[in-house]
């Protein structure tokens, strides 16, 4: 889910752009969330998963593949940054998530034996699970493409924004709102989404770009501090809060963080029930969460064999298809990586 700060980003603070904007930036994208994002879009008309002879699930490998592969086109130097093992605060908000997979299983079943396709595609893609088996084919997948990946000890988010604060990469990547909470100077968002989308239970498509959020601009914007942008998701509810406080929007939360200062000199206000866990824990797990720098981030060309052994001998995919997107990458991987790398070696040579 994330934290939802949409509504509380000025128009003026998210800057549309094209992907050619990021041309030689290298972009940490949180992995899980591309996943889910491919995952839920690319499905058959009645839901039902892209899937291989085996019953196997291939949505999430054929959306990371041909999108990757885009990105590469555009000159972007992607790395994939995968979740590690949730915090303990975030058991509350991965019990809910199940509950309303279930629940959207059942009802997916349901508009199945009604003939509601529009409605049964709707709760297959609430339905989507990420299983660890589809996670290890999809690093598989992308060691065998020549893209560098990092395993995260917790938050793929979290990790993703410490290596955008250290420079590393230019930015984090993601739907969700979070790397900016974790302090990550510059958040994308659309990345993995870019082209043209059908609106929801809606006969209309828009064309969807990317866009980018600097987190100094916001701050300056609202008038607060890093740990108020904290304070003012908790009171919306994050990850670690689910429910967040009834009856309190983004207009009233800023309001409040700015009139008092602080979450803490809020507390008395509210019921004590009101935060299953206490707001000083989730601040400061987003102030120091559990990051690593054990990574290394190195683009090679693509294993086509391997790649070709992955998606059309073990999961069916369509040999000439594969074959002609690993045509395109290796001639983006060569005018977008491969030259820029060669160039920076005859640098340091000549110094």
């Amino acid at each position: 889910m994330g934290v939802n700060l949409k509504d509380l980003i000025p128009a003026n603070v998210r800057h549309e752009i094209e992907l050619s904007a990021l041309n030689g930036k290298i972009i940490a994208i949180d992995a899980y969330n591309a996943l889910y994002q491919f995952l839920t879009a690319i499905r058959q008309p009645d839901g039902t998963p892209l899937m291989d002879s085996k019953g196997r699930i291939t949505s999430h490998l054929s959306g990371m593949f041909y999108r990757t592969i885009n990105l590469i086109e555009h000159g972007i130097k992607p790395v994939y940054v995968f979740d590690g093992k949730p915090p303990e605060i975030k058991k509350m908000e991965i019990e809910r998530r199940k509950r309303i997979k279930e629940e959207a299983v059942k009802k997916y079943e349901e508009a199945l034996r009604k003939g509601d396709l529009e409605a049964a595609k709707r709760y297959a893609q609430m339905s989507s699970k990420l299983t660890e088996d589809m996670v290890n084919d999809a690093k598989k997948l992308l060691t065998a493409m020549g893209i560098p990946w990092v395993q995260a000890p917790a938050e793929g988010e979290a990790q993703a924004a410490y290596m955008a604060r250290k420079g590393v990469v230019y930015a984090a990547a993601s739907q969700d709102y979070d790397a900016l909470l974790f302090g990550a100077p510059r958040l994308v968002r659309n990345l993995t989404l870019t082209g043209r989308r059908k609106l929801p239970r809606k006969d209309v498509y828009i064309e969807i770009k990317p866009e980018i959020i600097e987190l100094d601009s916001l701050l300056k914007s609202l008038g607060i501090t890093r740990e108020q942008l904290i304070d003012i998701a908790i009171l919306l509810g994050t990850d670690y809060n689910p429910e967040g406080v009834k009856g309190v929007g983004s207009k009233t939360a800023l309001k409040l963080i700015k009139a008092y200062g602080s979450i803490e000199k809020l507390l008395p206000r509210f019921p004590k029930d009101t935060f299953p866990i206490h707001p000083l824990e989730i601040r400061k797990y987003f102030l120091q969460p559990p990051v690593t720098d054990e990574f290394k981030l190195e683009w090679r060309e693509p294993d086509e064999r391997k790649v070709e052994e992955i998606l059309v001998e073990e999961h069916d995919f369509s040999s000439q298809r594969v074959k002609n997107a690993l045509e395109r990458l290796k001639k983006a991987y060569r005018a977008h990586i491969k030259t820029r790398q060669l160039g920076l070696d005859i640098w340091f040579s000549k110094k």
